[in-house]
Order: C-alpha cells, then sequence, then structure tokens
C-alpha cells in the first residue's frame, strides 16, 4: 500500500506540474495513468475504466478550489455567468456519470480515446479560438452549453476547460475571464459527477477495498496531496521554459496514449 501510494504521490507531483506548465485539464493526465495502473493492479477489467474517470473527477474536486480562488483575487471570475451555466451543468454531470455507468467498457475506452486524440490535435496545431464580438449568449444558450458541458466532463472525468472555454471566448468574453469561468464551473463539475459515482458504485460488490463507490481513495489521496502544491511550479516554468517546443512533445505523448486506447477499445 505504501508503494503505491508513493506512485500515486509521484504521478500527482507530475500531473500538477502539466496541468500549470499547458494549462490542461489534470484529467488529460490523471484518467490515462490510472487505467493503465488500476489495469495492472488486476481491478475488474469492466470498472477500470469507471474507476479511473471518478477519481479523476474527486480530485478537481479538491484542486479547483485553489485555482478558482486564485481567479477571483484577480478580479477575472464573472460569477453571473457561473451562474448562469451551473444550473445545465449540474444536471448535466448528473447524467453524465449515469450514462457512463452504463456504458460497455470498449465504448467508454473508445469515447476518451477520441477525446485524447481531439487535445493533441489541439495541442500540434495550437488553434486559437475566435472571438464572436457579435454573439450575446441567451439564457437557453447557457443551459444548453451548461448541459453538454457537463454531461460530457462527467463522462471523460475532467473540469471542462477543454469546452468551455472556447464556447465562452466564442461567446465574446476575454480569454482571461473564460479561463476564470471555465476554473469556476468545474467544481460544480467535480461535485456533482462524484457524487453521482460514489452513488452508482456505493453496493458493487466486485469493486476493491478502499473503494468509496467508485472513487478509489489512495489514488484520490496520493494524488491531491502532490498536484495543489506543483500546479504553481508548473505555472512558474511556463514563463521560463519553451512552452511551445515543450507542448508539442507533450502533444506527441497524449497523441501516442490516445492511439493506444483507440486500438484496444477496437480490438475484439
Amino acid at each position: 500500500m505504501w508503494e503505491e501510494l508513493g506512485l500515486y504521490l509521484a504521478f500527482g507531483s507530475l500531473a500538477g506540474v502539466l496541468s500549470g506548465l499547458f494549462g490542461i485539464g489534470g484529467g488529460v493526465v490523471i484518467v490515462p495513468f490510472l487505467v493503465w495502473f488500476f489495469s495492472i493492479r488486476g481491478f475488474p477489467p469492466n470498472s477500470v475504466m469507471i474507476m479511473a474517470v471518478a477519481t479523476s473527477l474527486a480530485t478537481i474536486v479538491v484542486t479547483s478550489v485553489s485555482a478558482v480562488y486564485a481567479h477571483h483575487r484577480l478580479g477575472a471570475v464573472r460569477w453571473d455567468t457561473v451562474s448562469r451555466l451551473s444550473p445545465g451543468i449540474l444536471i448535466g454531470s448528473v447524467i453524465g456519470s449515469i450514462i457512463a455507468d452504463r456504458l460497455p467498457a470498449h465504448w467508454f475506452k473508445l469515447i476518451f480515446a477520441l477525446f485524447l486524440l481531439y487535445v493533441a490535435a489541439r495541442l500540434l496545431i495550437d488553434v486559437k479560438t475566435k472571438s464572436d464580438q457579435s454573439r450575446t449568449p441567451s439564457g437557453w444558450l447557457y443551459s444548453a452549453a451548461g448541459l453538454g458541458i457537463g454531461a460530457v466532463s462527467s463522462i471523460l472525468g475532467i473540469g471542462g476547460g477543454t469546452l468551455s472555454v472556447p464556447f465562452l471566448v466564442r461567446c465574446h468574453f476575454p480569454i482571461r475571464n473564460a479561463v476564470a469561468i471555465s476554473s469556476a464551473c468545474g467544481f460544480p463539475i467535480a461535485v456533482a459527477g462524484s457524487l453521482t459515482y460514489i452513488a452508482l458504485g456505493w453496493e458493487k460488490p466486485v469493486l476493491p477495498a478502499w473503494s468509496l463507490g467508485y472513487v478509489y481513495l489512495p489514488a484520490f489521496a496520493g494524488i491531491v496531496a502532490t498536484s495543489i502544491l506543483f500546479a504553481p511550479l508548473g505555472a512558474e516554468l511556463a514563463h521560463r521554459l519553451p512552452t511551445r517546443k515543450l507542448r508539442r512533445m507533450f502533444a506527441i505523448v497524449v497523441l501516442i496514449v490516445g492511439v493506444k486506447l483507440f486500438w484496444q477499445a477496437i480490438q475484439p
């Protein structure tokens, strides 16, 4: 157990640095690692993917708080926009978790593999979302966007920034505010998704010891303990290192992982 916890601590450090360095959600890094490690630990194959996603979401509950506080201190969070998106996000996160619980394992893995390929493509191409200054979001658009962002994020085990930031930028929010709003929205996504995954896996007899529903507590504790400490280091390194080259190198790693998961998912 102590060796396992040490590995989670080490990986939490790496996830924190990469998150701060490239401005990506930790789920992009955490979920593939947990899928790999849970598999070699002999967890039930049908539970590996959903436990990785649920545990990743649980870590975001904690790590998002410090990020939101930092953005709030800088006055970048538009709380009126957060409040408009949150109802749809909460409902979508619950729905997404329920859908994930019913997905066959290979479909679950395939969806996440496609998401990784999408992230890798954006990192390699360095896509810049253009603002649509003529577009003013309406109430129904916030609700629909929140529903979609919450559902997809809870299925993938991410905080939603990959989806919410482009949406907010297109809705004429400056990138500074879009990132801050996205960080604030990551908290309700993580809370609603995690609680739903805990409830859905509460009485599953095949889950390993130290599981709280689908959330694996040793992984949660280890990753959270160090990712919070090392995310600021990653942000600092982003100002000192050649991030464009590092970004491309990281994108290639994400691409390889995505291709591997995709190949595993389509195998009969």
